[in-house]
């Protein structure tokens, strides 16, 4: 006899079929975007040895070039979900797509420190459009009870898009130049936009779209109107808990995303033929760990535990495991480090999603779109500052120490924090 978890599973399944499936080909199509962004952001760090030897930058300069597309990722991420209002989903997301997709390609144009600053900064205003926008789409198109998983699903295009890169990116440059790898990863986005632009509407403005699909969408008691400004926020130390956590740990991550080639190449001299393989291992491990941390706190919670104790006994795994990260510069195996290092990056992945729903413990749901603004504006600007710091005092120490031991300490710090601020999640009442 099939056990009770199946049988609710094949009639959740028969439900669903019973409604229509062709919201999933529109969280296909934000997997897809999501996937692009992160590849168009990473081409540069694959190919970054190879431009320092053709562009001739210290590591100074490449600390700024980072901080330049952080710095207006964070800024526009102010500004993203009001434009998206503005223009609506369908044209918003073309129009992001568009812009950042044409300042990708145009990286190939780039010619010294200045004008990859200048690509950069571009970049950040286009890609700081991506996830506003999926995150608007899926509150279109899914029921609140479908929500966690469709963004579980496009938010994982952002592991695929590194991956991807780090296998694509070194072919292309290795047989047809670094240019080439810019305008072929940047103009996939252009293929997205052709498919984007005559699939997407609004659910009850949909030709394909059946009744009772739509009926299942609209199934939800519509949300309060009323729209919580940031202003009204900050007086709450569960804001500031939030926000302090993405500020510390999310520059940790950029670290990684922008220094992890260059780290490989300095120390155990890899590179563009060889970077592939550790890229796609680290991105991998990352993806695993989003998923464990995730089940680590609802496994708890099934167990009887307090949110409060399983959310923080899972970040505090989580951040245990990202400790021994600070050997990564002192050990003399080349995949040791990659291990090191990809456990931190599944580590962060895991505190990452433990942090996000911290969001949701505390506010309410009207309030919970604005309080991740403002810990994505936060999170940016952390890395807009780590990555000049980074600069500097690699450039001073001619090592990697003293950043890798920041990393090994940033999520427990962070954890402290965010209990000393909140030491019982208790929910904001606004």
């Amino acid at each position: 006899m099939a056990s009770e978890p199946a049988l609710k599973w094949a009639a959740s399944g028969s439900a669903s079929l019973a409604h229509g499936n062709f919201r999933w080909v529109i969280c296909a199509l934000l997997f897809f975007a999501t996937t692009i962004n992160y590849m168009d952001r990473v081409t540069m760090s694959v190919l970054e040895p190879v431009l320092q030897k053709d562009i001739g930058w210290t590591e100074q300069q490449w600390g700024f070039i980072n901080a330049a597309f952080l710095l207006t990722y964070a800024l526009g991420a102010l500004f993203a979900g009001w434009m998206m209002d503005k223009l609506g989903t369908r044209a918003g997301y073309a129009v992001i797509l568009t812009v950042w997709s044409l300042v990708a390609a145009g990286h190939a144009l780039a010619q010294n420190v200045f004008s990859f600053v200048i690509a950069r900064l571009a970049l950040g205003i286009g890609e700081a459009g991506n996830f506003p926008g999926a995150i608007k789409a899926t509150a279109e198109w899914f029921p609140k009870k479908e929500r966690a998983l469709a963004t579980g699903i496009f938010n994982s295009g952002s592991n695929v898009g590194q991956i991807i890169a780090a296998g694509l990116v070194p072919v292309l440059a290795i047989h047809f130049g670094w240019q080439a790898a810019f305008i072929a990863t940047g103009l996939t986005g252009l293929v997205w936009v052709m498919f984007w632009w005559p699939i997407y509407r609004r659910p009850q403005e949909h030709p394909r779209l059946a009744p009772a699909e739509l009926a299942y969408i609209e199934s939800d008691p519509p949300d309060p109107a009323e729209k919580i400004s940031w202003r009204n926020l900050l007086p709450y130390r569960q804001t500031w808990a939030f926000a302090a956590g993405k500020f510390m740990t999310d520059s940790i991550w950029w670290f990684y995303v922008f220094w992890f080639p260059k780290f490989m190449h300095e120390k155990f001299g890899l590179d563009i033929k060889t970077i592939g393989l550790p890229m796609v291992a680290v991105y991998v491990m990352a993806t695993f760990g989003s998923v464990v941390g995730g089940w680590e706190s609802s496994w708890l919670l099934a167990r009887g535990w307090s949110t409060n104790a399983a959310r923080k006994t899972a970040m505090l795994t989580c951040a245990i495991c990202v400790v021994p990260v600070t050997a990564a510069p002192r050990v003399s195996n080349p995949w040791v480090a990659v291990l090191l290092i990809g456990l931190a990056t599944a580590a962060h992945q895991g505190f990452s999603c433990n942090l996000y729903t911290l969001a949701s413990d505390m506010f309410p749901r009207r309030a919970v779109g604005s309080v991740v603004g403002l810990g994505t504006f936060t999170g940016g600007m952390g890395g807009f500052l780590l990555q000049i710091s980074a600069g500097l005092i690699i450039g001073w120490m001619h090592n990697y120490l003293a950043i890798f031991a920041l990393a090994g300490s940033a999520y427990l710090t962070a954890l402290l924090i965010i209990h000393l601020l909140v030491p019982r999640l208790e929910p904001v009442e606004l």
